[in-house]
């Protein structure tokens, strides 16, 4: 076994990880990255938010991974649910700036500039 995980390990936490965003991209991501892409202050919005990402996640200083940023978005989650947050029972409002689903946006977005490695 290498490091902290066996290859086995490894390839299951990437699929799971590819799996979360997955869900988020059909739950959030396609139609908020839709929104933004006719809103520019939507735009701007997920931009902040995807910086805010990327500074929690130190990718300054090691690059994003699908696990890494699926992880940060399982642990908005839990943390907004935690507090009361519920997601929307319908469609999403993205003219609403709800915090975490921008939050999440973000992740999305952020998901779709990683390089394909199934």
């Amino acid at each position: 076994m290498n490091g902290l995980f066996s290859g086995a390990a490894a390839r299951a936490a990437l699929r799971s990880a590819h799996a979360c965003l997955e869900e988020l991209m059909k739950s959030v991501g396609n139609s908020g990255l839709a929104a933004a892409a006719e809103s520019p202050g939507l735009l701007a919005l997920v931009d902040q938010h995807a910086a805010g990402v990327r500074d929690s996640l130190s990718s300054d200083v090691r690059p994003l991974t699908a696990v890494i940023l699926a992880a940060y978005a399982e642990g908005v989650r839990d943390a907004a649910f935690k507090h009361g947050w519920r997601p929307p029972a319908g469609p999403v409002d993205w003219a609403d700036h709800d915090w975490v689903l921008s939050r999440l946006l973000a992740v999305c977005s952020l998901a779709r500039t990683l390089p394909e490695s199934r």
